[in-house]
């Protein structure tokens, strides 16, 4: 895959990117592009990622971070935070700044921002220096809990080997012995329990909003953790992590698609007693090995089962996309 060299040079109120070699705008392309592999996309996937900032405007150590998103030919989303990457420096309210990327016909993106910043970025060879003096690097960031092996005592649920745990209807792709969305499991016990799940989004520069590789996470079949490409949106409930109409992440913790990333769920079903309901569910979750949701109370969400007492099962979410699920386990405790 082609790597792009960019120069960014700063007027009053836009930045204009010079691109070195060619650029082939993909207007073939449709906006229902789906990628589902590496070795499938575009120019455009190697811009988009986030990069960690290692200096201030003074050259002092810091931690700056930008997310550039790709939105389709040649167009990026460009979001600043001045404290640091989330998960890694950034607090909700922190001031950001976004930029819009537009592709001119001679090969030029001029990015606009809002608010209008003052600093200048040059990129080069996957680094970013703002102003003269911070300097950005490109990273790819891995969840602490990625890979983990099942406990001692654990149900594994999927380890790419068969569909056994699921009802009928659950597809692997068998390439990647990885699991396609749009799955249920057979009842779990009615008790608390961890849940482990891997996942990764399909790659769709072209898509906006809920049509950007979406799937959820249905714990008891009745509360859906959204599973979305929100990389580079503000959190919202029904934006990645976000319990849909419920509860609003703390953080956006989404990365960038064709990652693999994480959900770990410390889950307490409804309790009831004489066939009424005593005490609500409740989980904490971390996304990436950040906790989005502490110990809050749970309602039934959209889409599925009613709550209600178990055994229930969980319910991966198709939603129409190509959502690939790994490494799925269960310990009761």
């Amino acid at each position: 895959m082609k790597v792009l060299k960019l120069l960014m040079v700063v007027s009053v109120a836009s930045v204009v990117v010079l691109m070195t070699g060619s650029f082939l705008k993909a207007q073939e392309l449709k906006k229902k592009l789906e990628i589902t592999s590496l070795k499938d996309v575009d120019e455009d996937y190697a811009i988009q990622g986030e990069y960690i900032g290692k200096r201030d405007l003074n050259g002092n150590p810091a931690k700056l971070g930008l997310q550039i998103v790709a939105e389709g030919n040649g167009d990026f989303k460009v979001v600043f935070f001045p404290t640091g990457l989330p998960g890694d420096g950034y607090s909700p309210g922190d001031r950001l700044y976004y930029a819009k990327g537009e592709t001119t016909s001679d090969g030029e993106v001029i990015l606009t921002y809002d608010p209008e910043p003052d600093y200048q970025l040059d990129v080069k060879d996957g680094k970013v220096l703002f102003g003269t003096r911070a300097l950005f690097e490109r990273v790819e960031r891995t969840s602490p809990t990625l890979g983990a092996a099942p406990p001692e005592g654990a149900v594994v649920i999927f380890d790419g080997k068969n569909t056994d745990m699921f009802e009928p209807g659950a597809k692997m792709n068998d390439e990647e012995k990885t699991l396609w969305s749009e799955a249920v499991t057979k009842p779990l016990e009615d008790k608390p329990y961890t849940l482990h799940v891997e996942f990764m989004h399909s790659y769709m520069p072209y898509a906006r909003g809920q049509a950007r590789s979406n799937s959820g996470v249905y714990v008891a079949d009745c509360y859906e953790c959204q599973v979305l490409d929100s990389f580079g949106n503000p959190p919202a409930n029904n934006e990645s992590g976000g319990f849909y109409t419920v509860a609003t992440p703390l953080v956006n913790m989404c990365y960038p698609p064709l990652q693999w990333q994480t959900y770990d769920f410390d889950f307490t079903p409804v309790k009831y007693e004489d066939g009424k309901k005593v005490e609500p569910a409740r989980v904490t979750v971390k996304h990436n090995g950040v906790v989005i949701h502490d110990d809050i109370e749970l309602r039934e969400t959209p889409g599925r089962q009613k709550e209600g007492a178990g055994p229930r099962p969980i319910y991966l979410q198709g939603h129409g996309n190509k959502v690939q699920y790994r490494n799925i386990w269960v310990l009761y405790k």
